[in-house]
This record gives structure tokens, C-alpha cells and sequence, in this order.
């Protein structure tokens, strides 16, 4: 996809932005703006197409993808149109207005296989990746609590409210930087330019680890700061965006208990390093990259969507004058409190997910699945219903499990087949399919690239190197068929043509080394094979 062309609607003063990154990337073919003023000011910097017809961009056949910088307001259905058309989109936050209308996108880049970005521009800033690290790492300690605050005077909206144009940024923020969600949140605002809109609100979060965190938004104050403060209890953390050199300061501040009295001891402040490069361009760069390699974005649908739905519960607490609500978001699963769910990925109904174990962002779970001790399911992971993977198993990018799956204990995945520690071969990973009902015995190993049959049966500790074809029994290294297996697990007889399962009746024919299921069995069903 070297070819890659990329076109940006909306240029206003974000937009004209965005054309400049994107052009300087060398994949700008066209802007679309309703207004011709604004395009004039395009053709006077670019040298590139421009157009005040939406449906010239869309039906043209060499723009994959497609980047918004409109109001808020209309972000809802210009998605939903490109994604409908085929279109790769890229979004200024908030990707909607509504949580419910995020949930549609959600599922409509879903149905169409696109890519859904949104544009939550912190998550891609040195500061706050370097701020990920030093949590992650326990640098800080403890996370007491963060404090943001994003003021300015001017750009005043009519379309949507203070919450729904500043606070996006931080909330996404927060959620990045602490990898859960609020159980509750409370919101005061104030109305005084243009009632009923909000143009200050203070949010209180409170989150289920302990950590609670205060987000202060106003379009009218009289001086401008953004500023990210985040208290541990062993350093603390202070995130300026207007500061030119130290945009990122640290506090070796700590308490000192006399006579049961605290006291403060002050300490002189670490200044971090940071390189130097401009957030958008990295973000830009990053979704350029998805695109190519259909991969999911850091800040996807499904992490914008968490974020819509704190916007919303915050809403609601504002109209009802701080009452603590809930967030939205249901979670219809089971962790361990051990267990690590990233925000991004997607978990179905009744789902256990058991101790130590990780499901990371950009995956999806089905609704029913028992996954056991210290399993790992990576990005871009597919699992179906009711599967069970048992302790000690990682399931990598490229892997596909369909409904029905067993993965026995310790059992191995691959997704490259000639891996090096010192050489990346993420664009080499290689799909591996495991089809409904298979079952992958304890310690055995799958080759990636391989397509495992409906109802086939690997043998503990086989080495499985080749496509295995539905209700094939294997077993060895490397793995070979060995005989038939029913539906239900049970071993079939192969000395005659029409074998019966002795256990549960299912009758299934032997041809030319494939194996059916009869049309009269229980399913009433004939499967097609695998190829060899």
C-alpha cells in the first residue's frame, strides 16, 4: 500500500494542521472544505487538490482513508457515511456527541473492516508516553491522585459545551495514563455566556483502585494553562503543555509523620528530558500506519467510546447539579482482581477471566469463554464463543479462534516463523485459524500458518506444522493424522466406511481420506474440509 492517499475534510485552524502533517508525509491528495475562502488558503500554502464536493472525495477510488476536522457536531455522520462507503477515518475527538452514536461506529468500522481513529492527541505526546512509563514502572508509587486543568479565553462553542470540546482531552489522558475506568464521577458547571451550554465545569473521578482525579475546563478564564498534575506517594508529577523546555517536571516531595503530625519535606525539582517532536505528527504517522498494516490504532473506536461515556455520565451529573453518577459502561464479565483488562479491547457476556492473566487492548473476547491462570490475548486477537483456554497460554496477533475452542494447558501459539530478538517481523506475522470446536491438547505447539479443521483434536505435545483437516486425530512431532475423531471427542473407528460414533450415534463417511459427517447424523450436517 505504498500508493496510500489520504484526504482531509474540514480546514479550519485545526485542519489546516492536519493538511500540513499529512502533506509533509507525502499522502495528501485532496482538502474538501464547503467554504472556497478557506481552500484558497490551502492552494496559497500546498500544492494540492482541493474541492468544496464531499462525493468527488468518496467516490474517488484512490483516497483509502479519510481525516475529519469539522465541527463536533457533525462528526457522528461524516463517520458513519466513510465508513460506509470504505473509507479508513481518522476523526478529531469526539468521535460523536453521544455514547450511544460512539457504540454505532464502533460496530459499523466492525461490519466494513476499517479503521476507526480518533484524534486523542495526548496519548501520542512525549510527556504523557514518559508519564505512562513512570507509572508503569512504579517511579511515582502509589497513584493518590491527578489534577488537570485546561483554561483559555475564546473559542467559545455554540454546538457543544466546554465538557464535550476540552475536557475529551484529559479525560482520554487519565484513562491512558491509569488503564481503568471512573466508577463514578461528579460534575459542577456554569452557564453564563450562552445558557444552557456549560462554559466551566470541575469533575471529580473516582476510580475502584483508590486514585481520584479533578479536571477543571473553562473557556472563560482570564489566562491560558494546561497543566497535568499527578501525586504518588513516593514522587510527583507536574505536565505543562505551555511550557516551552520543562514540559515535564519532577517532585521528590514526601510526608514525614511526627508525632503523628504530617509534615512536608520539600525537594528541588528533576526536570525530565523529552524529545523533540510535535505530538500530531506522531499521530498522523501512527494512523498511516494502521492503515497500511491493519492494525489497531492506540486510540481506537473502542478506547474513544470509554471516553464519551465518562463525557456523558459527567453531563449528567451537571444537569442534575453534582450528583455522583455512575458511568455508563457495563461490564457484563468477570476478573480477577489480579487479572489486567486493557481499556480498547471487547469482552462478552458471562466471560471469566481468571488469575494474572491479560487481555490487551484492540482484542475481542467472546461471550462465555473460561480463560484460565496467566493467559495472555495480544492486539488484534479474534475469539468466539464459549472457548476455553486453560492456564498458561498466549494467544498472539494473527490468531483466530472460532466458536467452541479448547486450548489445553501450556499449549503454544506462533505468529513468525523464523523469529530474531534484534530484527522486527511484525509485518511478517502469519494468520493461524482454529476452527469451531477444534481442541489443542496440553504442551502442543501450532506453527503459524496453519488452518486447524472444525471438531480436529491435536494430541498433547504434537508439533502441528501443516493444515489439519476437520475431525482429524494428530499426534507426534511433527504432528501426523493418526484416525478419526467424533464431534464429541470420542475416537472413530476406521476399518469401515460408514463409522458410528459409539458414544453419541453420529454417523459420518470416509472418502478419499476426508472425513464427513453423514447428512442423516444428528446435525444433519456436511462439513466442508480443509485442504491438506
Amino acid at each position: 500500500m505504498e500508493d496510500l492517499r489520504v484526504a482531509v475534510v474540514g480546514s479550519g485552524y485545526w485542519g489546516m494542521n492536519l493538511v500540513r502533517n499529512f502533506h509533509e508525509l507525502g499522502v495528501l491528495e485532496c482538502v474538501c472544505d464547503e467554504r472556497e475562502e478557506a481552500l484558497a488558503e490551502v492552494r496559497a500554502n500546498w500544492d494540492v487538490t482541493t474541492t468544496t464536493s464531499l462525493e468527488d472525495v468518496l467516490s474517488d477510488s484512490r483516497i483509502q482513508a479519510l481525516v475529519i476536522a469539522v465541527p463536533a457536531a457533525q462528526h457522528y455522520q461524516l463517520v458513519k457515511k466513510f465508513l460506509q462507503r470504505g473509507k479508513d477515518v481518522y476523526v478529531e475527538k469526539p468521535m460523536a456527541l453521544r455514547a450511544a452514536e460512539g457504540r454505532e461506529l464502533v460496530q459499523l468500522a466492525a461490519q466494513y473492516g476499517r479503521i476507526l481513529m480518533v484524534g486523542h492527541i495526548l496519548e501520542y505526546h512525549p510527556a504523557i508516553l514518559e508519564l505512562k512509563r513512570l507509572i508503569q514502572e512504579g517511579e511515582l508509587g502509589r497513584i493518590q491522585y491527578i489534577h488537570s486543568s485546561r483554561l483559555n479565553l475564546g473559542k467559545l462553542r455554540t454546538e457543544e459545551n466546554i465538557l464535550w470540546s476540552f475536557a475529551p482531552h484529559d479525560v482520554s489522558a487519565i484513562l491512558y495514563l491509569l488503564g481503568e475506568m471512573p466508577m463514578m464521577v461528579s460534575t459542577h458547571g456554569g452557564t453564563y455566556l450562552n445558557p444552557p451550554i456549560l462554559d466551566t465545569t470541575v469533575t471529580n473521578l473516582a476510580f475502584k483502585s483508590g486514585v481520584g482525579a479533578h479536571i477543571f475546563v473553562s473557556w472563560l478564564h482570564p489566562f491560558k494553562e494546561q497543566k497535568l498534575a499527578i501525586v504518588g506517594d513516593k514522587k510527583m508529577a507536574v505536565f505543562d503543555e505551555m511550557e516551552k523546555e520543562c514540559k515535564l517536571v519532577l517532585y521528590s516531595h514526601h510526608v514525614n509523620w511526627v508525632n503523628r503530625v504530617p509534615i512536608a519535606q520539600k525537594a528541588a525539582a528533576q526536570v525530565v528530558p523529552l524529545p523533540k517532536e510535535e505530538p500530531l505528527r506522531r499521530e498522523c504517522e501512527h494512523f498511516l500506519e494502521c492503515v497500511r498494516t491493519r492494525q489497531v490504532p492506540r486510540t481506537d473506536g473502542e478506547s474513544a467510546l470509554r471516553v464519551l461515556e465518562v463525557l456523558e455520565a459527567c453531563e449528567t451529573s451537571a444537569r442534575e447539579k453534582g450528583a455522583s453518577v455512575e458511568v455508563g459502561h457495563e461490564q457484563t464479565y468477570t476478573a480477577h482482581p489480579s487479572a489486567i483488562v486493557d481499556l480498547g479491547c471487547q469482552i462478552g457476556e458471562a466471560t471469566r477471566i481468571w488469575h494474572f492473566s491479560h487481555i490487551m487492548s484492540g482484542s475481542i473476547v467472546g461471550a462465555h469463554c473460561n480463560l484460565g491462570q496467566n493467559v495472555v490475548i495480544s492486539p488484534g486477537v479474534r475469539i468466539g464463543n464459549n472457548v476455553k483456554i486453560q492456564n498458561n497460554v498466549s494467544v498472539y496477533t494473527g490468531v483466530e479462534l472460532e466458536d467452541d475452542v479448547f486450548c489445553g494447558p501450556s499449549m503454544v501459539f506462533t505468529n513468525v516463523v523464523n523469529p530474531r530478538s534484534h530484527i522486527s517481523r511484525k509485518h511478517e506475522y502469519r494468520r493461524t485459524l482454529v476452527k469451531r470446536g477444534a481442541s489443542i491438547g496440553a504442551n502442543a505447539v501450532i506453527v503459524c500458518g496453519v488452518t486447524l479443521g472444525r471438531y480436529s483434536f491435536i494430541a498433547a505435545g504434537a508439533v502441528v506444522t501443516k493444515n489439519v483437516l476437520d475431525y482429524a486425530l494428530m499426534a507426534g512431532v511433527p504432528a501426523a493424522r493418526i484416525g478419526w475423531i467424533c464431534y464429541c471427542g470420542v475416537r472413530l473407528q476406521e476399518t469401515v466406511a460408514h463409522p458410528s460414533c459409539p458414544d453419541c450415534g453420529r454417523r459420518y463417511r470416509l472418502e478419499m481420506n476426508v472425513c464427513h459427517e453423514d447428512s442423516t447424523s444428528a446435525e444433519k450436517k456436511i462439513f466442508a474440509s480443509t485442504a491438506a
